[in-house]
Order: C-alpha cells, then structure tokens, then sequence
C-alpha cells in the first residue's frame, strides 16, 4: 500500500465546495490584491495568535525579511540564530546585508535553547531568530532572558497554532515575541495553494513599518516613505486560507493522534528515538520526526515500499556553500551536525488511514527486526 508523505489531494476533497466558492467570489469581484479577504484572514490570525497585529504577504521567506527591515537590520550587523532550520531563515539575514550568526540546538527538540543562546550572544547581536521546528515553540521565554533587550523574531513557519504554557499560561505561537512570523506554503498545517506569509506583532509601530514595507514603502499610493518591496498576500490565497481556517484546530489534533500511535508502535525499536515534545508545549505535528540508525538504509527501504519519507535536514546551515564566508568549519556545532545524519521525517498528515499508518511502523520496525 502506497503511503505518500502527504497526501493534499486528500485534505482538498474535505473542502473542495467551500474553497471554490471563495475563490470564485474573488473572481466575480475582479479583486485579487490586499482588500477585504486580506483583512478578514489578518483579523482571524491575529485572534488566533493573541496579537493585536497580523500582516499579510508574499511568502513565509519575506515574512521574515520584512521582520528584519522593520528593526532597521541591515548591513554589516549579527543576527543569531539556528543552523538546524530551512535556508530561508538565514537566507533573510543575508538578504537584508546583515551577517548571520549561529547556536547550537538543543539535542531534544531540535530548537534553540536559553542555554545555546546565552553561549552564543554577543555586544554585536542585533537579533535573534527562533525557530519552532517540527511544529513545536522554542522556549521563548528562556531565549529572551538570554537574550536580554534583544529582539526576537519567532519563526513560526511550522508551528501555526501551536502553544507554550509559560508561568501557567497558554502562549501562542507568535505572540510573546517580539515579532513572530508564519508560513502557508502548502505544506504547512493551514497551507495555501501557492505561497503566502504573515507578521504578527503586540507592536504598533512595528506593524505600521511592516504595512510600509511590503507596499514598496508606502501607505498611500505613489507616496514612498522608505524603498520596500512588492509582497503582498493575494486575496485568492487569503480566501483559501479562510475557507482551511476553521478545520486547522481539529486537523492538528489529529496529527497529534497519529504521531502519539507511532509513538507507541516506535517505543520498543532499538535504534529508532520518537520525537521527545517538551511537557511546556502543544506541538501542531508539522513534522513527525525521528532519530534514527542506518538512516539512508531505511529511507531506501521505506521507498521500496511505496511509503514516503523526506530528511529535514541534511546540511546544517553553517556548512552550506554558500556560507562559507562566515568561516565556520565542520564541528563548530556537533548537536545539529548530528542531528542531520539522523532525522527521517514520517508520513503525519490528519487524513492517514488506519492501514496507512499501520503500513508505515510496519515497515519501520520490519526494517529494525521488531
């Protein structure tokens, strides 16, 4: 039985009626940029998120970048952040002129720790990027204490709708920091048919800057107070996210179902190490990911059986190409360099059978002897 890593055409069947309908209200109306579906989906977010601010725009990668313009980062200046996290975190660093800056993960969860922050920060981090991976927060708490009157920018891309008890309080993912950022790119858990991003923010001004910069710097057309950019959220991705909206809670409770049935199944499988969630958080299950041994073995063994799996991911950051120039070498962060030999990412997505998943740690533990 084939099993794909995620399985979209699935979760469009579900909806299929009520997209089409936004969608062609868009079309009726000849209105695809900002307008009220943007506002709508931006209200919603932010009730969602408990900020007092959500702006829509192009993608997930700009979501950041604009975060970054927004405190005035640019050249020549450090912002510390994960090496264990996808291109585009550091990649916005780069791209604003600003030098990126490195800590080790925690060998747990994957995320930066208040621990590897305050080994890495120095007098000349201007901001830090957290990253919630694998669908659960990054101790933010800690990471400001560390960080002390530095800003933090939560990159929240693989965590929408996750939470964090802190001092016995549910805190959602983007509203404690200072900036918070999201991703819709469809692969995420409210996923959009093409790319689309967000910035939310307890901060006015930071928002004002933000509305700016994503209009190519101004707010009133043909008035430019700064050069910006052209991303905005398009309203057909904004009346996707909408029509999706109402199903994200039950469709990451189910995520976490199906991840809490591998985990069982996983438990008593030498040389396979279930994701360790910590007991602070509700993880959205964005990825279901494993340590495991003989890691290209299982992957070609899962292929021959038709079940999809995906490493998330094989190169650390710091060791990338195309940041050779920052100077760090092979070692300079063992924890997430071990971690990229080891993870191997499972199908997780809420619509999976019972029979997939029962294909799944079949395979698994066939593979281990089990």
């Amino acid at each position: 039985m084939a099993v794909p890593l995620l399985d979209l055409k699935a979760q469009h069947a579900t909806i299929r009626d009520s997209v089409a309908n936004a969608m062609m209200k868009v079309v009726e109306d000849q209105a695809f940029i900002l307008g009220e579906p943007v506002e709508r989906i931006e209200r919603d977010l932010a009730k969602l998120s408990q900020v007092r601010h959500a702006i829509g725009c192009a993608n997930g990668t700009d979501a950041l970048l604009l975060s970054l313009r927004s405190l005035d980062i640019g050249r020549g200046e450090e912002v510390l952040t994960s090496p264990f996290t996808f291109f585009a975190t550091a990649g916005a660093i780069h791209n604003v002129g600003a030098r990126p800056v490195f800590a080790d993960i925690d060998p747990d969860t994957f995320n930066l720790s208040g621990g590897t922050i305050a080994a890495a920060i120095k007098p000349t981090t201007r901001a830090v990027i957290g990253v919630d991976l694998f669908g659960q927060m990054a101790p933010i708490e800690s990471i400001m204490d560390a960080a002390r009157d530095v800003p933090l920018i939560e990159d929240a891309a693989q965590s929408i709708g996750a939470r964090r008890k802190i001092n016995d309080k549910w805190v959602m993912a983007g509203e404690a920091a200072t900036i918070g950022t999201f991703s819709f790119f469809p692969s995420k858990n409210l996923g959009g048919y093409g790319d689309g991003g967000m910035v939310v923010t307890q901060s006015d001004e930071i928002a004002t800057r933000v509305r700016r910069l994503r209009t190519h710097g101004g707010l009133k057309t043909y008035y430019h107070e700064e050069v910006g950019y052209n991303s905005r959220l398009d309203a057909l991705q904004a009346v996707i996210l909408s029509a999706k909206l109402p199903m994200l809670s039950s469709w990451s409770a189910a995520r976490r179902k199906n991840a809490a049935y591998y985990d069982a199944a996983f438990a008593d499988v030498e040389g396979v190490r279930t994701p360790t969630i910590d007991p602070a958080n509700e993880s959205i299950y964005n990825q279901y990911t494993l340590r495991v041994a003989r890691r290209e073995d299982l992957q070609a063994h899962l292929k021959a059986k038709e079940i999809g799996s995906a490493v998330y991911y094989p190169l650390s950051l710091h060791l990338q190409p195309c940041f050779e120039y920052l100077g760090y070498k092979r070692g300079a962060f063992p924890e997430s360099e071990k971690a990229t030999k080891e993870v191997i990412s499972l199908p997780v997505y809420p619509e999976l059978k019972q029979s997939q998943l029962d294909e799944v740690i079949e395979a698994v533990r066939g593979f281990y002897g089990r």
